[in-house]
């Protein structure tokens, strides 16, 4: 992708540089790996192509109890000049097949600070910076294993390729960070949502990797695959039609820091690939918070409202205009070698459109409970409980009552070297 091959292209030019530049060592390549022991009960997983909310599901009505592998990650981040250097993550999700893949791969500019004002930017395929849970070369869950709704929408489903740059600056005591992107490749973002709704998991995009979809309706079955690419090009070319995001953070002079987030990835609803995958004017606002209560209690809240839209006009409305909304409050508190979290968080979507309506629609809540703690200075353990309530018509596809509740347990051993 396009962060890729400017990093192969630097990565020939910085070799003959003498300073700053350092392409391979022990800190500039990172392997990762996380394994897990879950339980569970409730429906089978959207992984599998049901409704679940969780990444594992359950195999019957009674608790599915397995060892599972989780993650591997290879993360490369060179340092090409002293301001330049590249981030690029292979991965591996495991599932009922192992998926390799290319997660993430982009240039980052940081120059030394000077003045008042500090440049920053990022080109190739990322996330847009919208997670208060994740953070790391391979984009991991910091106090938890699973992240909320929202961050994992984010996960699975708004991946782009583009550039993004970031001022920051200080007024009298305040700090003001702004950001602008211009992207594209994330023409399908909100057709899982749509179709399956929120969800809770940690799978994430990857380059060339579909995401598979609940029973459609009879209408959308002849118009639309059983699954989703979330990186991909469906209206006319890259930067034929460009998305943007911009974000706006504010530190002010107490402990608390405030953002703010607008995206838009002005996809053209009409377009429509040879395979029937779809382009999704998909659109939304993030407000996040995160305040220090004492030195060692830290509070987090984030709320997500946005929309979707796909297809012709039929009947005065679009095929599918969903709107989505969720937000969540995670309390964390500290430890000397770890944490414990609890997060509570509300979902739904409302649907109005021609051929996906209101059977579509949904309401949910969930509630977690997390530990983290360090092992050793490459071992890190976590262990979760998570319960969802939700409320979906739409299992009826599946002969499903429409309301469901699902309780996961999970332990993790993340390894890093």
């Amino acid at each position: 992708m396009l962060g890729l091959a400017l990093l192969i292209g630097w990565s020939a030019i910085a070799r003959a540089e003498p300073g700053g530049t350092d392409l391979f060592s022990p800190e500039t390549v990172t392997a990762t790996a996380d394994f897990r022991l879950t339980a569970g009960d409730g429906e089978p997983s959207w992984t599998i192509g049901g409704f679940g909310k969780t990444r594992y599901g359950s195999d019957g009505p009674n608790l599915s109890v397995k060892p599972r592998f989780a993650e591997a990650n290879i993360v490369w981040q060179p340092r090409l000049t002293w301001s330049l250097s590249g981030t690029v993550v292979g991965t591996v999700q495991g599932g009922k097949t192992l998926e390799p893949g290319l997660s993430e791969a982009y240039l980052s500019w940081k120059p030394l600070a000077g003045g008042n004002v500090r440049l920053s930017a990022r080109a190739g395929l990322m996330w847009p910076p919208v997670s208060l849970e994740h953070g790391g070369g391979e984009w991991p869950v910091n106090e938890s294993i699973t992240p909320s709704a929202i961050n994992s929408w984010i996960g699975e489903e708004v991946k782009v390729v583009g550039a993004e740059a970031t001022a920051s600056f200080t007024l009298g005591q305040h700090k003001i960070a702004v950001t602008g992107s211009i992207f594209d490749m994330n023409d399908t973002s909100g057709t899982l949502l749509a179709f399956r709704g929120w969800a809770l998991h940690d799978r994430k995009a990857m380059v060339f990797r579909a995401q598979p979809l609940p029973p459609l309706n009879g209408f959308i079955t002849n118009i639309q695959p059983r699954y989703s690419h979330p990186v991909i090009e469906i209206d006319g070319g890259y930067l034929k039609r460009p998305g943007y995001y911009a974000k706006l953070a504010w530190d002010p002079p107490i402990p608390i820091h405030v953002e703010y987030l607008h995206y838009d990835n002005n996809s053209d609803p009409m377009s429509v690939d040879e395979y029937m995958e779809w382009g999704w004017r998909t659109t939304f606002d993030n407000v996040g918070m995160i305040a220090s209560l004492q030195p060692n209690t830290q509070l987090r809240i984030q709320g997500m409202s946005g929309g979707t839209v796909m297809g012709w006009v039929m009947g005065g409305r679009r095929i599918v205009d969903m709107r989505f909304r969720s937000g969540y409050a995670m309390l964390t508190q500290y430890f000397q070698r770890g944490s414990i979290s609890a997060r509570i968080e509300t979902f739904r979507t409302r649907n109005s459109g021609s051929a996906l309506t209101s059977i579509d629609d949904e309401d949910g809540w969930s509630a977690i409970i997390a530990a983290r703690r360090t092992l050793g200075p490459k071992l890190t353990g976590l262990v979760e409980l998570l319960h969802i309530e939700s409320d979906k018509s739409a299992r009826s596809r599946v002969g499903l009552a429409a309301d469901q509740s699902t309780t996961q347990i999970q332990t993790s051993l993340r390894l890093r070297w």
